[in-house]
């Protein structure tokens, strides 16, 4: 039953991609007075690049959903970012577990000091599975763009960037980026005042995520 939904998830996006209908992604909005909110302009950023480079047809709202909410289903990508604390109820994680498991994708980005936080949470909706580090042959990584792994936008302890992954099945369907601030640099250029190539590394690694989650339903 997973992989059907799974497969007939993946083709209702690749023709959302290149056919006339248009879909959207959302960011995830979760309680424990953590700033979900976080990076306003950096999804949207994303779609706009995807739009353009990958010849999409993301629609540029990107909404928020509630991670207890039926409405997640309806978004093939999920982004999920903050400062601060994360709490699921048991019937949110079980809701995002179900997601999850159908097909769905989420990509959490730490935006620094979330991880305290999040790594239990993830640990709670998948407890029989263990979040592992990609290696840097991983396709994520060269979907698109080619990476030698996580890129750096924003140091804070010094402490080298990590993508890691929940693998269900041979299929990614979660990715957690840690020590990179991939959202920071999706922002606009004048928020946090980053350079040009920062702006343009998170863009073409947020747009590797994209393709391989979407086209790839995230498998390798």
């Amino acid at each position: 039953m997973t992989k059907w939904f799974t497969l007939t998830l993946l083709l209702l996006v690749q023709t959302f991609l290149f056919g006339q209908s248009t879909y959207q992604v959302a960011v995830l909005k979760y309680n424990g007075g953590g700033d979900y909110y976080a990076n306003p302009t950096a999804v949207p950023n994303l779609v706009k690049q995807a739009n353009k480079e990958l010849n999409a047809d993301i629609d540029s709202e990107v909404p928020y959903v509630e991670v207890g909410s039926p409405l997640l289903y309806t978004y093939p990508f999920v982004h999920m970012t903050g400062h601060g604390n994360v709490v699921f109820s048991n019937a949110e994680r079980e809701n995002l577990r179900n997601y999850l498991l159908a097909g769905g994708f989420l990509h959490i980005d730490d935006n620094y000091g979330m991880d305290e936080f999040i790594r239990p949470e993830i640990k709670k909706v998948f407890p029989n599975q263990k979040l592992i580090e990609l290696p840097f042959e991983h396709p994520i990584f060269h979907e698109q763009h080619d990476f030698n792994g996580l890129p750096k936008i924003h140091e804070h302890d010094d402490k080298r960037p990590q993508a890691l992954g929940i693998i269900i099945e041979g299929r990614l369907a979660l990715l957690y980026t840690y020590e990179s601030d991939l959202g920071d640099g999706w922002e606009d250029p004048s928020v946090h005042n980053d350079p040009v190539r920062k702006h343009e590394q998170a863009l073409k690694m947020g747009i590797n995520i994209l393709s391989f989650s979407l086209l790839k339903g995230g498998y390798e």
